[in-house]
C-alpha cells in the first residue's frame, strides 16, 4: 500500500514525510482493517512531524481523522462487517484497567496509544484498529465533510463541555482554525454569543460568516466580558491574555496538545475566581456524544483538499496559516 511515512522528525520545509510502498496490514483478533477514503490533517500532526511532540514510534504513518470502509475483519469481531463506513480518531487504544479508565476518564489513561503517533494512522491506503475504537459516521456527512469531525470537532466539543457553560452566555474562541470553525456552529445553534480572536483576516471573515457576534485581535476591546473561552492556538502568551477577557467566575480552557511556555502574569489575571485549565485527548463517550449531536444538525466544514502525496505541503500551509477551515487528504475516492 502507499503511505506517507515519517522516518525522522524535521521541519516541514524539508519535506520529512516520504511516499513509501508498505505492506498492507492484516487485522489481528478483535481488529478491523479500514480502506482509507480520506484523512484529516491538523496541528497535532504538525507537532508530531516537526518534533514539538517527542517521538513515540519511528517510523510512523501520521493521521488521526480517518474515514473509510471496513475492508476486512479479524477473528472475533462482532461490531463491524466489511463494507460498513467507519471513522477512527486520535484515541487508538487504552489499557482499560488503570484507575482513570475504570472511573470513566480513559482520556487520562496511564498507558494510552494514539492513532498516527503510537500506531500507524490514516496517511495511508489502509490501517487497522480495535473494533471498539472505531465509530459509525452520521449519514448526513460525506467522507470529506466528516473527517474534520473526528479531531477538530471531537476535541472542540470536549473543550466546550469543559467550559462548564450549560446555558446561554458569552463564549470566546481564541484562534480560528479547524476546531473553532466547527464549535462556533454548535455554540451559535445553542444560543451563545461567540467572540472570535484571530491573527488573520480570512479567519475573522469566516467567523463572521458562521455567526460570530464579534471578531477581532487579542488586544482589541471586545466591548464585553466573557463567561468562558477556549484557546485553540498553541500560544502560552495567548492563554494568559485570554484570562484578561474573562468576567468573574469565568474559565479559559486550553484545547491544544502543545503550547509555547506561559509567561508570568499578575495575580489579578485569575482573581476573583477565574480558572485556567486544559483538556487531554478524549474519551469514547465524548466521541459518541459529539457524533450524536452533529447527526441532528448540519455542521458546515470548510475543506482544503489535498492528494496523499501532498501531505507535507498541506501541513506546511497549516503551519503558516495559509488556509482557514479544515485540511483533508484524499486517498481513495
Amino acid at each position: 500500500m502507499k503511505a506517507m511515512l515519517l522516518e525522522k522528525q524535521d521541519a516541514l520545509e524539508n519535506k520529512p514525510l516520504v511516499l513509501r510502498d508498505l505492506p498492507t496490514p492484516e487485522p489481528a483478533e478483535g481488529k478491523i482493517r479500514i480502506k482509507v477514503h480520506v484523512c484529516g490533517a491538523c496541528r497535532t500532526d504538525l507537532h508530531i512531524v516537526e518534533g514539538e511532540l517527542p517521538a513515540h514510534r519511528m517510523p510512523v504513518v501520521p493521521g488521526h481523522q480517518i474515514i473509510g470502509i471496513v475492508d476486512k475483519a479479524g477473528t472475533n469481531v462482532s461490531r463491524w462487517k466489511p463494507g460498513e463506513r467507519a471513522g477512527v480518531p486520535w484515541l487508538y487504544r487504552t489499557c482499560g484497567t488503570c484507575r482513570f479508565c475504570t472511573s470513566g476518564r480513559e482520556n487520562l489513561c496511564d498507558t494510552p496509544h494514539f492513532t498516527g503517533y503510537d500506531a500507524d494512522g490514516g496517511f495511508a491506503e489502509y490501517m487497522v484498529v480495535d473494533e471498539e475504537f472505531a465509530y459509525r459516521i452520521p449519514d448526513n456527512y460525506t467522507d470529506l465533510k466528516a473527517a474534520p469531525l473526528l479531531c477538530a470537532g471531537v476535541i472542540g466539543y470536549q473543550a466546550f463541555r469543559a467550559t462548564g457553560l450549560e446555558d446561554r452566555g458569552k463564549l470566546g474562541l481564541f484562534g480560528f482554525g479547524s476546531s473553532a470553525h466547527i464549535i462556533i456552529q454548535i455554540a451559535v445553534h445553542l444560543g451563545f454569543e461567540v467572540f472570535v480572536v484571530s491573527r488573520t483576516q480570512k479567519e475573522l471573515d469566516l467567523a463572521g460568516k458562521l455567526g460570530a457576534a464579534w471578531t477581532g485581535h487579542i488586544d482589541d476591546d471586545m466591548g464585553a466580558k466573557l463567561d468562558a473561552g477556549i484557546v485553540f492556538a498553541p500560544s502560552g502568551e495567548l492563554l494568559v491574555k485570554a484570562l484578561t477577557k474573562l468576567d468573574k467566575g469565568g474559565r479559559i480552557v486550553s484545547a491544544g496538545i502543545y503550547t509555547t511556555p506561559l509567561p508570568g502574569f499578575d495575580y489579578s489575571y485569575i482573581y476573583p475566581e477565574k480558572y485556567l485549565t486544559s483538556i487531554a485527548h478524549t474519551t469514547r463517550e465524548n466521541v459518541q456524544a459529539f457524533l450524536d449531536v452533529v447527526s441532528r444538525c448540519s455542521i458546515q466544514t470548510e475543506i482544503n483538499q489535498y492528494a496523499l502525496e501532498e501531505a507535507n505541503q498541506a501541513l506546511l500551509n497549516i503551519k503558516h496559516s495559509r488556509v482557514s477551515g479544515s485540511t483533508v487528504l484524499v486517498i481513495h475516492q
